[in-house]
């Protein structure tokens, strides 16, 4: 059975090659192959007279349509023997040689390309020729042609060719595709001219098609009235506009009274008050009165304009006529749910004026002021989030984040509506939802219930899980880019209990890439604004355990993704404390695909070096280069790290200064976020019983702005007493003190008054007690002016400085604060003896021990020149050098 089953297989393979062959080879005859062979020696030019000659159709619409192309290198030869042909062609061809042509020349009229009058005629005289063609397709492209073409046509060509002829035709003689055409003109023109010709010329004209017997024209006619009523002025429009609006406005005909009604609100804002009080009011309770009685032809348009109509009338309107309006826009939101009082039985329009409803609450919310709103339309924003077409939900949740935005001071009454809208089945609710998530959270979590709390985080992890368990992978991305907002919004440990765990299960086992990266991102924010030593510790080791040293290679990329994106979130310090090292032992991975990934990240690892702090790692990561270098085996990996070397060698050749000095810049305030989390923690922990993570007594609070970089801003909300005469908050005082003068350096020396003032301001702001507030003040104030974060080491002339050291003791003994006496007078003697400093940086000891010597050696009076050469810590903040010692 098999045997004969193989063999039964090759014989019908053969039997489908013999049938393929005939196939391909009747594809083309030989004639019909001689008849598309054009021969090569001819010119474009050339080329396409020959094929618009005698050429088959699809040649001739190939040369049509490359007719810009031929125009912009050869045009005096395109418009001698080209155009000529195609005007021949377009005559008796068919509608896609028609389209062809329609889309070239709006091409040549709108690309500037012609440079002569002749040719622009040559042009608009085929398009207005063929406006009027008896297929009504073709005749719809000629005519968009034109009125596309119309802003970029001189405004003497559109009068001499388009308007002129338009104006001489007796309209009521022409056909009714004819006028129908002149009415678009004419809107589209009206903005080519000055009031006083749109008024003496175009305006009996458009009056005069106002009144045709055609319904449909009368319609087209009122619809181009916008574009004439603006052209035309105010006054203009208070005398002649509005009445013949008002006029079409109760026409017999739905469709004219529908665009007549759209016009007129359109056109509100260039109607003065007294004509809305007496014009416009009356109109629209006529309207709002026919829609309650059913009236299709008004529904839709009015539900849609509702909400600008609402805002253009808001200040002519009575408190009757307000709770009219009111009535009729929560009439509107039911449109189609109530079976005894149905506006309308079409079920498509009714799910469509509910949607309308939705997309105008924001100015319905304005209209009516928030304590109205509460009263009146709170239960119909209930009903349309909650309502049974996924549609008009949708709509609801896209415009949610305004309207809470507009109620901010009642937005706790909005909390069920967005627990429904976050918890809701259909995918596309969520969608419209995650664009806005967070202004709408950031506007709901500022005053939310703690009873309502924990609801809303499980309706965010709910939501995740729904669209993590479908197949629209978009959606994850979107969501958890919208999540990483929660880092400012919520309590660190809320946090870390209930999104941080999902987020890394979600990095460590979804298989989407894009939603992987996104998932790293989020996480590293997360970890960014924790403010818990222990638990950013447990994050990192997560990260490195599970994917840095996981078993998998695909966990080990997934680390170098996440190191991608940290370093650009975090700090330089930071990332080379906790990822670096991790990172470069990947040279030694078995996969090869990871040490590719690991090569074309080299040059980001580099570039978060600083010398000479980071020589060391420096090092590490030369070892990491010449190992791939000299025992890598792999072509790929071979061929990508001789690629890094070469940008690594120009890595700091090729990037302007300014912009290394920008990176240097922002990388020093990321620097000191992270250092001012510390302080947030040490202070949370001396804070005792108080409960540091309440969201409403936050000390500090970090704050996002409009422009998406996110920093950090103290805000003042308990007081911490340090006690003076207490040996803890003195020595902690120290090391802040000393952690500070480490954090950041200047480029630029300040002037010595500068200098003066800001000690001056620093003594004073601490006084005979520093508080943590006042070191934190004068920290950064004295690093404002900051750049970079590499501290310089600078030797100087020692027998200078002990003369200056003397002076400096002598009058520091009658200063009852030893350490402010200290920062006060080292500073100004440093001041005073820096034009004598060589310009030389060592590696100088910076502890403490060193500088207690240097004052014992200056108090036995040694004056010897010799005992000089000892180290000296020096170290230069914000333009000045502070000198520390450790003696009374």
């Amino acid at each position: 059975m098999n045997g004969n089953s193989v063999m039964f297989g090759l014989e019908e393979l053969q039997d489908l090659v013999f049938i393929e062959r005939p196939i391909r080879r009747s594809l083309k005859t030989a004639e019909e192959i001689d008849q598309l062979t054009v021969d090569e020696d001819l010119n474009d030019i050339e080329r396409a007279v020959y094929l618009l000659s005698v050429g088959q159709e699809v040649q001739r619409v190939s040369v049509i349509t490359n007719l810009p192309s031929l125009v912009r290198h050869n045009p005096a030869e395109t418009f001698r023997r080209v155009v000529p042909k195609v005007r021949d062609v377009l005559n008796g061809s068919g509608s896609e040689i028609h389209l062809s042509a329609a889309a070239s020349f709006l091409t040549i009229l709108q690309d500037d390309i012609i440079l002569i009058h002749t040719h622009t005629y040559c042009i608009l005289k085929t398009v207005l020729m063929h406006l009027n063609h008896r297929d009504t397709v073709v005749g719809g492209a000629w005519l968009e042609t034109l009125l596309s073409a119309v802003s970029s046509l001189p405004k003497e060509t559109i009068k001499q060719e388009v308007l002129n002829p338009l104006l001489l035709q007796p309209q009521a003689s022409l056909s009714l595709h004819s006028r129908l055409t002149n009415c678009r003109i004419l809107g589209k023109v009206a903005s080519k001219f000055d009031s006083h010709t749109v008024k003496m010329e175009l305006l009996p004209v458009a009056q005069s098609l106002c009144q045709d017997v055609e319904a449909e024209v009368r319609v087209c006619m009122c619809a181009q009235l916008e574009s004439i009523a603006r052209a035309t002025g105010v006054d203009e429009t208070k005398t002649h506009v509005l009445p013949e609006l008002t006029e079409l406005a109760a026409d017999e005909d739905g469709s004219v009274r529908l665009v007549a009604f759209d016009t007129i609100i359109n056109l509100i804002d260039m109607i003065d008050t007294d004509d809305r009080l007496h014009v416009v009011v009356p109109l629209v309770m006529a309207v709002c009165e026919a829609s309650s009685q059913g009236d299709d032809t008004v529904l839709t348009s009015l539900s849609f304009q509702f909400g600008k109509l609402c805002s253009g009338l808001a200040g002519s309107l009575s408190d009757e006529q307000k709770f009219s309006m009111l009535q009729t826009f929560k009439v509107l939101c039911v449109a189609g749910l109530q079976t005894d009082r149905n506006l309308t039985n079409d079920v498509n329009e009714s799910k469509l004026i509910r949607c309308n409803c939705c997309y105008n609450l924001p100015a319905m919310v304005l209209f009516c002021e928030s304590a109205p709103f509460l009263s009146e339309l709170y239960t119909t924003f209930s009903t349309l989030c909650c309502d049974p077409e996924f549609s008009v939900r949708q709509s609801a949740a896209a415009n949610f984040h305004q309207v809470v935005k507009l109620l901010r001071s009642n937005v706790h009454l909005f909390h069920k509506e967005l627990v429904v809208l976050l918890q809701d089945d259909v995918l596309e609710v969520l969608d419209a939802l995650m664009t806005h998530l967070e202004e709408t959270l950031e506007a709901v979590l500022s005053r939310e219930d703690n009873n309502k709390f924990s609801e809303l985080l499980s309706a965010l992890l709910a939501a995740e899980h729904k669209v993590g368990g479908s197949l629209r992978w978009r959606l994850h991305e979107k969501l958890l880019q919208r999540y990483s907002c929660l880092a400012r919004l919520l309590p660190g440990e809320v946090l870390h209990q209930n999104f941080s765990a999902r987020i890394f299960i979600i990095l460590t086992s979804n298989k989407v890439l894009p939603v992987q990266k996104e998932a790293a991102r989020t996480f590293c924010t997360f970890l960014r604004y924790n403010r818990k030593q222990e638990q950013r510790q447990e994050m990192i080791h997560r990260l490195i355990k599970d994917l840095a040293q996981g078993r998998s290679y695909w966990s080990r990329l997934r680390f170098l993704d996440v190191c991608e994106t940290a370093t650009e979130i975090f700090s330089k310090k930071f990332f080379n404390k906790h990822f670096l090292v991790p990172a470069l032992e990947l040279v030694h991975d078995p996969v090869a695909n990871v040490r590719y990934k690991l090569c074309q990240l080299l040059p980001r690892l580099r570039s978060s070096l600083r010398l000479p702090t980071d020589r060391q790692l420096l090092q590490q990561l030369d070892f990491c280069v010449q190992k791939l270098l000299c025992r890598e085996k792999d072509k790929d990996v071979v061929a990508t790290i001789r690629k890094t070397v070469l940008e690594l060698d120009k890595l700091d050749l090729t990037e302007p200064c300014h912009r290394r000095q920008e990176k240097d810049f922002l990388d020093e305030k990321k620097e000191k976020e992270e250092l001012l989390l510390l302080e947030m923690e040490q202070l949370e922990h001396q804070s005792g019983g108080r409960n540091p993570e309440k969201h409403a007594e936050r000390k500090y609070v970090c704050l996002t702005g409009k422009d998406g970089k996110t920093r950090l801003s103290a805000v003042k909300s308990t007081s911490v007493s340090v006690s003076s005469s207490g040996a803890g908050n003195e020595m902690r005082k120290a090391k802040l003190t000393r952690s500070r003068s480490l954090s950041s350096q200047s480029t630029s020396k300040p002037t010595n008054a500068e200098r003066a003032m800001k000690i001056k301001e620093f003594s004073s702001s601490s006084g005979s007690v520093l508080n943590d507030d006042s070191l934190r003040t004068a920290h950064f104030t004295l690093t404002s002016q900051s750049t970079t974060s590499m501290p310089f080491l600078i030797c100087s002339n020692t027998s200078s400085l002990l003369e200056n050291r003397t002076s400096s003791k002598d009058h520091g003994s009658c200063k009852t604060d030893r350490r402010t006496n200290v920062l006060d007078h080292r500073t100004g003697l440093v001041d005073h003896r820096t034009s004598t400093l060589d310009h030389r940086t060592t590696a100088l000891d910076y502890r403490t021990r060193t500088l207690d010597q240097r004052s014992r050696t200056m108090e036995r009076g040694c004056g010897v020149k010799d005992s000089q050469s000892r180290k000296l810590s020096v170290h230069r903040k914000s333009k000045s050098f502070c000198v520390q010692s450790g003696q009374e």
